[in-house]
């Protein structure tokens, strides 16, 4: 099986061409991501047909888990459909076709259909804008167990008691469930691998949730850390980013658009409050190889 890794900030995927093949991909994703006795990543990305747009890509975390959706991925994803030619052999009767040049393409997620939009140096793909959808706030969208009125509007002061130190949680969806909590000290203090596994698998998120803790750093940056559900700290997530910016606008900590400083790297968030959120960043190809096909 051939397969690219690529990463977005710090966040890396394998890729793989899977329109024509089938395998046990949740124990592939396992296997493969992990970082000693495979090739190393976040997680498993797939690039297969799809018949409401231009491609259809699939995810799966490092724990084997399948993933609504994945900013830095779909970045990932584009680039290597792209710069792969895969993008222009499709033949589907998808309602947004691929623009002449290539460089824009419709992606299906298990959240939705996603836009998304490269940008080009000579023909290579060096940076990604996405647009992420209509961030999700009613209790059942994202979901999680509050007993909040449906009228209420964006939960962002709920409290979580983990170890006994009181979190205040602005809880929203990008298409996949995010709590995110505002520290006035620098993220690098926060204990984040103690108390991350236990906001994602806490009762009141169902789905289990991502995690992120975030410091306001001006109106237009903010550095953050993430606990990804289903992989543990990552150095990157696009959709992280991306409610930590929805987030931080609503409490009116920054402006429209905002960069988060992120370990990896920086993303840039850019939201109107009205129409979809949009992610741009760096992605990047790592190396290609082959995998066994016994090991799968």
């Amino acid at each position: 099986m051939k397969f690219s890794k690529l990463q977005g900030t710090g966040n890396d995927f394998i890729l793989v061409d899977a329109r024509t093949t089938e395998r046990e991909w949740s124990k592939l994703a396992r296997v493969t991501c992990d970082r000693h006795f495979g090739v190393g990543a976040d997680g498993l990305i797939l690039v297969q047909d799809s018949t409401i747009a231009d491609l259809k890509m699939r995810i799966f975390n490092s724990d084997g888990s399948e993933a609504e959706v994945s900013g830095n991925g779909l970045r990932c994803f584009a680039k290597y459909a792209i710069e792969k030619g895969l993008a222009g052999k499709i033949s589907s009767p998808a309602e947004s076709r691929l623009h002449r040049d290539n460089r824009s393409l419709t992606v299906e997620t298990l959240s939705g259909v996603r836009k998304v939009k490269a940008y080009m140096s000579g023909d290579k793909v060096n940076r990604v804008e996405v647009g992420m959808g209509l961030p999700q706030f009613q209790p059942q969208q994202i979901p999680v167990k509050v007993d909040i009125p449906i009228a209420s509007g964006p939960i962002l002061d709920y409290r979580l008691i983990i170890d006994g130190k009181e979190l205040t949680l602005s809880i929203l969806s990008m298409g996949n469930p995010h709590a995110v909590s505002f520290s006035s000290q620098p993220v690098a203090d926060f204990p984040l691998t103690e108390i991350g596994p236990k906001v994602e698998r806490h009762p009141v998120f169902p789905k289990k949730t991502n995690f992120e803790i975030a410091r306001v750093l001006n109106r237009g940056k903010i550095e953050a850390r993430v606990w990804e559900r289903g992989v543990g700290e990552t150095l990157a997530c696009g959709s992280g980013a991306c409610a930590i910016a929805v987030a931080a606008q609503l409490l009116d900590h920054v402006d429209e658009q905002v960069d988060i400083i992120l370990e990896g790297g920086t993303l840039t968030v850019s939201w109107d409050r009205v129409g979809e959120v949009l992610l741009t960043g760096p992605v990047e190809e790592v190396f290609t190889g082959e995998w066994p096909g016994g090991k799968s």
